[in-house]
């Protein structure tokens, strides 16, 4: 027994992979490729544990393809054009015997390593499958990526995870001969955050823990577990956890606690571009118009720290996070864009006012395109007071003012030029 449980009870076809229904169910995205016997080059975007390394296992034993494999932790440039090499004898182009090019990790890969992987795309001598934590429109080129779809990976839901445990209880002979009841799952889910490979490693270290009959309870997990958390790792495990603990410090204006969880990161290897990217998103999402400057603030330091980089990137990154810890806190326009797109989904496309239309030719002025539209400019304080949303959405508030001096500022603003339209004291 020297593989891990993870590794014993990987799924080896669509009808046994559990999870991901709307890419590999019956009516799923890849499930019709493969039918149909083509497979495009793709990228495979999600948390750690859901099931990529497997999917792309899948998907070249499905559709019969030769399959190789490397990790952008430990290849090149060398290495990449070697596999391209063998990949292009052993296949032909554009047929269903592409061989596939499994990179894992493919964020890693600098933007040298990436181009390598044009032309073979491009020419169709092999159908990449990259896999990723991070989002590839960040992480990865542009003109790769253009070559390829993203699929989305979710994180396991309850359901599913439940099915993972039941299902390697079936079909590992060692935990076959196993006593072993579970009768609660809160800890053990909260421990495995969602990751599958984590959660059946988890559970096979607590069957070891006893030498009789296992039973899985919520205490005995914790007992278990308390003292054997993994250290923080940048590929994985506690990679969300830590940042996740970063950003609320950060939001719960703890400059001290994040500068910690800062350095728990830096002398985890992490991605400074990873960490700053983090920063940026918060300066918008929970400082926002309480403080604009902080949004300028980070993300000169996500620049910065890019041209930089380690080991001076530390101190950056530590400036612009305790700048952001200290700053007053409005999270309102991310409630704002969260409220209007909501609407939108409930509403559809309603219709553009005549009035705000714009009105390029003839016809469509004849139509009364740009009609009553009154030109702030032309107005006493640049204001005219006149209907910017569609009838059905008058007098809809997304915006709430925060209670911070320059939200307040801006709500007096809106209350004197809105007079009763908007009610901005919800």
């Amino acid at each position: 027994m020297n593989e891990p449980l993870a590794e014993r009870v990987r799924p080896k076809s669509l009808e046994s992979y559990i999870s991901q229904q709307h890419l590999v169910g019956s009516n799923g995205t890849l499930t019709k490729q493969i039918k149909q016997g083509v497979v495009p080059s793709i990228i495979l975007w999600g948390p750690p544990g859901t099931g990529k390394t497997t999917l792309a296992n899948i998907i070249a034993q499905e559709s019969k393809r030769p399959f190789y494999a490397l990790s952008a932790i430990n290849s090149g440039v060398k290495e990449v054009r070697e596999v391209i090499e063998k990949a292009k004898q052993s296949g032909g182009l554009f047929t269903t015997k592409n061989p596939i090019l499994f990179i894992d990790e493919i964020h890693r890969f600098s933007k040298s390593q990436q181009d390598s992987l044009l032309a073979a795309v491009e020419k169709g001598w092999v159908t990449l499958i990259g896999a990723t934590t991070e989002n590839p429109s960040f992480e990865v080129n542009a003109a790769l990526l253009s070559r390829c779809q993203v699929h989305v990976l979710e994180a396991f839901g309850k359901e599913e995870l439940t099915a993972l445990l039941h299902n390697a209880i079936q079909k590992d002979p060692w935990l076959g001969e196993k006593d072993i009841e579970i009768k609660e799952t809160t800890a053990l889910f909260r421990y495995s955050g969602g990751d599958a490979r984590k959660l059946l490693n988890i559970f096979e270290f607590l069957v070891t823990q006893t030498s009789s009959k296992t039973v899985i309870t919520d205490a005995f997990v914790s007992e278990h577990l308390q003292n054997n958390t993994a250290f923080y790792d940048k590929s994985g495990e506690q990679h969300y956890d830590i940042v996740s603990a970063f950003i609320k410090s950060i939001r719960g204006s703890d400059p001290n606690a994040a500068v910690y969880w800062l350095a728990r990161m830096i002398v985890g290897g992490e991605d400074v571009k990873f960490i700053a990217r983090r920063m940026v998103i918060a300066a918008s999402e929970d400082i926002g118009n309480a403080n604009p400057t902080a949004l300028v603030l980070a993300n000169s330091c996500f620049q910065a720290v890019a041209n930089i980089g380690p080991p001076e990137a530390r101190i950056i990154l530590s400036q612009c996070a305790i700048y952001l810890a200290t700053s007053p806190k409005s999270n309102k326009t991310y409630l704002a864009i969260n409220k209007a797109i909501q609407k939108v989904q409930e509403t559809g496309d309603l219709g553009v006012p005549l009035s705000l239309r714009n009105a390029p030719t003839k016809l469509m002025k004849d139509l009364g395109y740009g009609e009553q539209y009154l030109y702030a400019h032309d107005y006493p304080g640049q204001f005219a007071p006149m209907e910017f949303l569609p009838k059905e959405l008058s007098g809809t508030s997304f915006y709430q003012t925060g209670d911070n001096p320059r939200e307040t500022a801006a709500k007096e603003f809106l209350k004197q030029r809105w007079k009763d339209k908007y009610d901005y004291n919800q």
